[in-house]
């Protein structure tokens, strides 16, 4: 790095407040709303930091509707930020900060949670972008029969159920307890046992490591305010050879699923997807376009597979 660029930035990381920024972004991506509410300072003065931070290329920014989000970007400056923040004395600061952040993360998933209980009694009624049989049904076909598999972010439990006719065991996930709960009588009403729910958000999954043949992440990634974690997490409790499902939206420009229907990303690009699954661990990634959405606004849905390094015991071997 240019002497000049390190005298630039290092002059721009002495103020406090920008120090404290990028202590939070460190730990994840947020929004301006969010950076406000934890460091209680107005728009304009995180706005003001904000612009400072980018001038010396340490952020990256996007878009999602009306809100803005900022993330550490990979540069070659990231060490010397970090060697900086590490060596801060705003330990007092740091502290209260992440307590902060914490309360934000916390009030996500209860916004999450809280859409989705209110729409899970009619959430099969409804017509939601992605939801086509024929994805689902390819997505079945490359999976093995007789494993256990996990689904992450259920929905409306269609495709848990669909599964759990030809799976050893299945796993729900969901970040909420009402879906959670339709999920489990709608299984009782078919004769279905070897279903079990879990409550949790799909980037923090209280699951153990190594412990499943087969994660499923139908519609759910768009969700994740971070799909790299969510990612990250399904290949943690994957055992070696374990394989990944995922269905998700093609990119589209479809702004109103951001209010109506809680979507965090308008899809992927085939491109993004791969580059996500690959860099959360998994080898052989394969995107194709599974099927286009019957209903406008004519959605494709995208069917993306992996597989965990190591070769999978077989489902007979470890009864």
């Amino acid at each position: 790095m240019p002497l000049s660029t390190t005298s630039r930035l290092l002059k721009t990381l002495g103020d406090e407040t920008r120090l404290r920024i990028l202590n939070l972004l460190r730990k994840g991506e947020l929004s301006v709303g969010e950076l406000q509410e934890i460091l209680n300072m107005g728009q304009s003065r995180i706005s003001t930091q904000l612009t400072h931070l980018k001038e010396v290329g340490v952020l990256a920014h996007r878009k999602a509707g009306r809100r803005s989000f900022y993330s550490l970007c990979t540069c070659r400056s990231l060490a010397l930020i970090v060697q900086v923040l590490d060596d801060s004395d705003l330990v007092d600061e740091f502290r209260a900060d992440d307590a902060g952040y914490q309360a934000a993360m916390e009030k996500r998933r209860q916004e999450s949670r809280s859409y989705f209980d209110r729409v899970a009694a009619a959430f099969d009624e409804q017509v939601l972008p992605g939801r086509t049989w024929e994805g689902l049904a390819r997505g079945i076909l490359r999976l093995a029969p007789r494993a256990r598999y996990v689904d992450l972010g259920i929905g409306d439990g269609m495709l848990t159920l669909m599964l759990a006719e030809v799976a050893e065991s299945v796993t729900a996930v969901d970040v909420s307890p009402e879906m959670l709960r339709q999920l489990e009588s709608r299984a009782r009403g078919k004769g279905i046992t070897n279903v079990d729910t879990v409550e949790a958000d799909i980037v923090d999954l209280p699951l153990e490591s190594d412990s499943y043949d087969v994660a499923v992440l139908s519609q759910a990634l768009h969700h994740a305010h971070d799909p790299g974690q969510a990612l990250r997490e399904a290949r943690r409790i994957l055992r070696p050879g374990g394989q990944l499902l995922v269905l998700d939206l093609l990119a589209h420009g479809e702004e109103w699923v951001r209010d109506r229907l809680q979507h965090v990303h308008l899809g992927f690009t085939e491109a993004d997807l791969k580059q996500h699954i690959e860099a959360a661990g998994f080898e052989h990634v394969a995107i194709d376009r599974a099927a286009r959405d019957p209903q406008p606004p004519h959605l494709m849905t995208l069917l993306a597979t992996g597989q965990v390094a190591g070769a999978v015991e077989p489902a007979a071997a470890r009864r």
